[in-house]
């Protein structure tokens, strides 16, 4: 009896909880679509749903709201600053307003837009950078690992600090669990600042290790910053077999805009640790001195009020005029960006998406199928990189904007990931990236079979895969 009344109970509260979770996910999920699958797999399979709801239903990390509120004075004195250099509207070919909207500051002018190609250049141009430092440089990658080029890496770091730098390490938990402990205690024995997100306060909660922080930044006494693509790892310069040549591009920041990328690094820094490092470093910076152009710094993820990254891509895809061609190695977008590429296209706009084809994960990967078909119904060309594996996360509108940074063309980084993308207003700028991009596309083939004359793997495993696209 005893038995019956205990088994009663649980079924009871797990279908309370599971009405519980159902009200916040119809409360709380973006789409009515969204809201409906994760009601109707809530309340038919709640032992299943609850545990995968707890982990994936969550969009917003309010959190973070409050590492922002402690960035504010920081954040208004940045504005302050800013409006010295704070671009002309008038001179850009394109209305900027959303973007300074999601950036939450102004383009500002007097910028370097350096792009640094694969692993050697990229590896090289941080290293040496690092080695001239004076008096901080702040790192965070999403993965680093303790193999050659991390060791290179570290001992770059170690030198700095040796020299009287202070240095300020970051990690993602889940990209660099693997990081040995030997390499974290190497870094504490030459007076690196670190933080080790399982045991300091964070995002350390089991439920919230859906949300990566999957930012690649360094910056150098506050003059000069990198951001893009490339973790610190021995695959991202080529030495993996599995993976071959890995196609790879970051951007090396001068200017003002430098001080945007380090904002963001300070609120990381800061709603990991809660100590707070503003005070510590500069936050001044003058243009340089030739051929500064117009730049900004836009930092997505799940503390903001909106979802910032997928409004982004729907911003600068629905500015375009004549061309918007977009790198990226995932592709599941949500809706929104679906709608601004295909509009874009019957526009008469020449849309091209470039992605690998070398698998990496294998589910995101399937799950783009699912998209081509319609995207070329409307004319956008699909393009599927062959010279090894295609990392990058770049685009280009037109004549006017040019990006490069970390946020992938996926539902992932649009709403659960925290990510960067420096953004350059500049003809000359979106020529270069245009350039390589068209290099990138030399390296593809153009793909023209439907979903329906793909191998059987294929054709039946994409629309199945698109049912996960909210979390891939």
């Amino acid at each position: 009896m005893f038995e019956v009344v205990l088994s009663t109970c649980g079924l009871l509260l797990m279908w309370g909880l599971a009405g519980l979770a159902s009200l916040k996910a119809a409360r709380t999920a973006r789409t009515p679509q969204g809201a409906i699958g994760w009601v109707v797999f809530l309340l038919s399979a709640p032992l299943l749903a609850l545990p995968l709801f707890f982990f994936f239903g969550q969009r917003k990390f309010s959190s973070y709201r409050a590492t922002r509120r402690e960035a504010e004075r920081v954040l208004n004195a940045l504005r302050v600053y800013s409006t010295r250099y704070t671009q002309d509207r008038d001179q850009l070919a394109v209305n900027q307003a959303p973007f300074e909207q999601l950036a939450g500051y102004p383009v500002c002018r007097g910028n370097s837009f350096e792009l640094l190609i694969d692993g050697t250049d990229i590896s090289d141009a941080i290293i040496e950078a690092i080695d001239v430092a004076e008096d901080y440089v702040l790192v965070h990658f999403y993965i680093v690992r303790d193999d050659q080029i991390g060791q290179r890496f570290k001992s770059a770091l170690i030198r700095a600090s040796s020299r009287g730098v202070a240095v300020w390490f970051m990690t993602d938990a889940v990209g660099s669990h693997g990081l040995s402990h030997q390499y974290r205690a190497d870094l504490d024995a030459a007076g690196v600042n670190q933080v080790d997100p399982s045991t300091r306060p964070g995002p350390k909660h089991r439920f919230h290790l859906n949300f990566r922080n999957h930012r690649k930044t360094v910056i150098v006494d506050g003059r000069v910053g990198f951001t893009g693509g490339m973790n610190i790892g021995d695959e991202y310069m080529g030495r993996d077999p599995k993976f071959g040549d890995w196609r790879d591009t970051q951007v090396r920041l001068k200017g003002p805009v430098v001080q945007q990328l380090q904002l963001g690094y300070a609120e990381d820094w800061f709603w990991l640790t809660e100590d707070p490092i503003l005070d510590l470093l500069t936050w001044e910076c003058a243009p340089v001195a030739e051929g500064g152009k117009p730049a900004l710094v836009v930092e997505t993820g799940p503390g903001d009020n909106t979802v910032n990254g997928s409004m982004l891509y729907f911003s600068a895809i629905t500015a375009a005029q004549s061309r918007v061609w977009l790198s990226s190695p995932y592709f599941v977008p949500d809706q929104d960006v679906v709608a601004a590429l295909k509009n874009a296209a019957l526009r008469g706009v020449d849309v091209r998406i470039l992605l690998p084809d070398t698998v990496d994960h294998y589910a995101p990967w399937l799950a783009a199928y699912a998209y081509f078909d319609d995207l070329r119904d409307v004319g956008i060309k699909i393009y599927r990189y062959q010279a090894g594996f295609l990392h990058q996360k770049a685009f280009v509108v037109d004549d006017s904007i040019a990006a490069v940074g970390t946020m992938n063309l996926d539902n992932r980084s649009f709403r659960l990931n925290f990510e960067s993308m420096a953004l350059c207003f500049d003809s000359e700028t979106a020529d270069q990236v245009a350039d390589m991009l068209e290099q990138d596309m030399a390296s593809a083939r153009l793909l023209t079979k439907a979903l329906e004359a793909q191998p059987p793997t294929i054709r039946f495993g994409a629309p199945v895969a698109r049912l996960l696209a909210p979390v891939l």
